[in-house]
């Protein structure tokens, strides 16, 4: 009976420490069935309580079989360095305690009443794992291909970078983490546009870099990567000026740029740097002034432009797009937001949680309706931070590492946690629903290795 075990069975998986209580009660229940029946009974845990232990061999004593105890003599440098390389490491004043109590252990036990007491005295065994890199991919290949369905449209998967653990070296990073997802199929990279870490994602005193300067350095990868922001808020981004960036990097990238558009929401950072952050409607008619100022400078000539909402004396702007960046709309506010989006914009993205999704769409397509314009003119993308797995417990292993005080099963649910054939599946129903683009933000995000989790996810959705 493993209790780590039967923290997976009662609770979100093995380190789901909150389950412990309700593990050891069915541990407990299991050893009482088993001893009634005189049945062989391995008890595995780490057994330092001099009382539970005793509880236990009272009870063999009573049924009537032998009752043996085995210490694992593991040196207390090698807990530490193991304790260390856990997705969870257990806390240094516990693990300490913990030490503490093992040395002990030996001499409890000797005065114990067991038939034998087993020392292991063990060396070190980790080894490096030699699984291939692309075990994940083959592993989960038939639920994969039962997932995606013959035929069955799929939704383009761009990467979100929203964390940047890059360390000493910044820009080795980022191409790195680029190259990867190029390589495993990703169509394209997006990067936030804030000037501090939101703490949604991380810690304010994490690096968030400027996002264009930093496409300008994935422009230059020898890749097929669509570029842009997912997204730029119109407070700190002058509308003359993001069509001029935006233009920019389209050139220096062979017409592979794309610009995401916001209102803003975050005022701490307008603050902190010194920027005016004005009431809503107030933001709100800066975001349709700005996209209708981007189309005016990308599109030919230099004439002057008069429109709805601005007026230019000339658009003279050059570098032009090779071809009009796709502008995308994001959030969810439904009388102003997915009204500005059904007019103007070429795509709306909005929230991946299908519920919620389903009713977004459904008031997007109302306001196309309303202001003349097909529904289909209006792609529908989609923002979402799934855990993604390996299997069912390295899916687990993530939630306990990343969901800090909120229920491993509520964090869970929140970001869709699961195995790559769950995450086909979503995704297909995504599709179904009409989204074009899934954005993908993976919220344990630490390097280029990470994006190997999603080859199986994009070789899924690939048709049969």
């Amino acid at each position: 009976m493993s209790s780590d075990a039967l923290r997976a069975v009662v609770g979100s998986g093995e380190a789901d420490l909150d389950a412990s209580a309700e593990a050891f009660a069915v541990l407990e229940l299991v050893v009482a069935a088993r001893l009634r029946r005189r049945l062989t009974v391995v008890v595995d845990t780490l057994g330092l309580d001099h009382e539970v232990r005793s509880r236990w061999l009272q009870a063999g004593r009573a049924a009537g079989i032998p009752c043996v105890a085995v210490l694992f003599e593991t040196p207390a440098e090698l807990c530490r360095e193991r304790n260390a390389r856990r997705d969870r490491p257990v806390p240094a004043r516990a693990l300490a305690h913990q030490l503490t109590r093992a040395a002990a252990a030996e001499g409890e036990l000797a005065a114990e009443d067991w038939d034998q007491v087993v020392v292991e005295r063990g060396q070190e065994t980790d080894q490096p794992p030699t699984t291939p890199r692309n075990l994940a991919r083959a592993a989960s290949g038939a639920s994969m291909a039962k997932a995606a369905g013959a035929g069955a449209t799929a939704p383009k998967v761009v990467l979100q970078l929203s964390r940047f653990p890059w360390r000493e070296d910044p820009a080795g990073w980022v191409r790195a983490v680029a190259l990867a997802a190029a390589e495993v199929g990703v169509a394209g990279v997006a990067l936030m546009d804030h000037l501090i870490q939101i703490p949604q994602v991380d810690r304010a005193w994490e690096p968030i870099p400027e996002p264009w300067v930093t496409l300008g350095l994935l422009a230059g990868l020898d890749t097929d990567l669509e570029l842009g922001t997912l997204v730029s808020p119109v407070t700190f981004r002058p509308a003359g000026i993001i069509a001029k960036t935006v233009a920019t990097l389209d050139v220096l990238s062979g017409g592979r740029a794309f610009l995401g558009l916001g209102a803003g929401w975050w005022e701490r950072e307008h603050l902190a740097f010194g920027l005016p952050f004005p009431p809503a409607p107030e933001r709100f008619d800066r975001l349709e002034a700005t996209i209708e100022t981007v189309r005016a400078l990308w599109g030919p000539g230099t004439k002057a432009h008069a429109g709805d909402r601005v007026t230019l004396p000339e658009t003279t702007a050059y570098p032009r797009p090779l071809r009009p960046p796709s502008v995308l709309v994001g959030g969810s506010g439904q009388r102003r937001t997915l009204r500005i989006a059904a007019e103007l914009a070429d795509g709306c993205n909005l929230p991946s949680d299908l519920d919620r999704l389903d009713q977004l769409v459904g008031v997007l397509h109302r306001h196309c309706r309303a202001v003349g314009r097909d529904p289909d003119e209006v792609a529908v993308t989609v923002l979402d931070v799934p855990v993604v797995g390996r299997d069912r417990d390295d899916t687990w292993r993530r939630v306990e590492r990343l969901r800090g005080r909120t229920p491993a099963a509520t964090y869970a649910h929140r970001h869709h946690a699961g195995e790559p054939a769950s995450h086909v599946e979503r995704y297909r129903q995504l599709a179904e629903r009409g989204v074009r683009t899934v954005f993908v933000a993976l919220p344990d995000l630490e390097g280029p290795a990470d994006l190997e989790r999603l080859a199986p996810v994009l070789d899924g959705l690939r048709p049969a």
